[in-house]
């Protein structure tokens, strides 16, 4: 892709896998078949219920950006499949993500399927969103699954959390922010020190304490993802150019993972956070090789 340092490599670290079967969980919840759901959406479109259509329209889309890789992430707990599908056909273009809920009955059995399948790299957890701590034993025992299996990684999520699709549909989004602090991580990273945990967003407005997190477990890493429009709830002057310029300071260049947080068709892949990230490293100096490895080899590493 070009950029101004030259062309680059690419592969984004956070792309939602926005399935049918996801959509179905939607409908579920409001009570509705998924069918009724399409005039709410205003503008999205529905995707086919086989998740290999879907993979396909990704692959168009990274192609059509030049973008080597991509994370899906199948975005709500039960969804394993979809991925699955998505990795298992493009295992070159594809690492699978899973979202978890720890507080749900027997969540680490079918957890354990899924990466015994060979095509899920990481396990989401969203404490906020479940209501849980990320230091509670059940998050635990999915937690010892990562530990026991050397190429996954686990991801959570921190600070506030807002989820664009639930207030289409009119649904109530009943999170817990008091689950949603990275310094609950400490504890947790410092007991899996061969786990990488990804925390995306910048810690989503807990910046201060991702950039504590990062500094104390050289395990931790930031994704870069979405608008970052967390920045209004900080000082006046925290524009994303100086969190760049934090984040490289305290974490380093080969903990940051560039991420756009794209999610839904027609849109696709969201350009312009692309775009957005390269002006303010550009701007703050970043060299050619910091920008190859936040652009694209940290995310690789982290699976080779």
């Amino acid at each position: 892709m070009n950029t101004p340092w030259g062309a680059l490599e690419v592969a984004d670290a956070h792309v939602h896998f926005f399935s049918h079967r996801f959509f179905a969980a939607l409908a579920e919840q409001k009570k509705v078949p998924v069918t009724a759901l399409a005039p709410l959406l205003s503008g999205w479109e529905l995707p086919a219920e086989d998740p290999a259509h879907l993979a396909d329209a990704w692959v168009q889309q990274l192609d059509r950006h030049g973008v080597q890789r991509a994370a899906l992430i199948a975005s709500v707990p039960g969804d394993a499949d979809s991925v699955i599908a998505a990795v298992r056909k493009f295992p070159q273009r594809f690492y699978g993500y899973i979202m978890v809920n720890p507080a749900a009955p027997d969540a680490a059995a079918p957890t354990e399927r899924a990466l015994a399948s060979g095509h899920i790299h990481g396990l989401c957890f969203f404490p906020a969103m479940h209501r849980y701590s990320i230091q509670d034993d059940r998050a635990a025992a999915l937690l010892d699954l990562v530990a026991a299996n050397s190429r996954a990684i686990a991801f959570v999520h921190c600070g506030a959390l807002s989820v664009g699709v639930r207030k289409k549909l009119g649904l109530a989004s009943p999170f817990d922010l008091r689950f949603s602090n990275p310094v609950d991580l400490h504890a947790v990273a410092l007991r899996y020190p061969h786990i990488r945990f990804v925390v995306p967003h910048f810690g989503a407005g807990y910046f201060r304490e991702a950039l504590m997190l990062c500094d104390l477990c050289p395990n931790v890493y930031l994704d870069t993802s979405s608008s970052n429009s967390w920045t209004r709830y900080e000082e006046a002057h925290l524009d994303l150019r100086t969190v760049f310029r934090r984040a490289l300071d305290v974490a380093g260049p080969r903990r940051l993972l560039f991420g756009t947080d794209s999610s839904y068709f027609p849109r696709g892949w969201n350009a312009q956070i692309f775009e957005t990230q390269t002006r303010a490293l550009y701007e703050i100096g970043v060299t050619g090789e910091t920008a190859r490895l936040i652009f694209h080899d940290n995310l690789e590493r982290l699976f080779s």
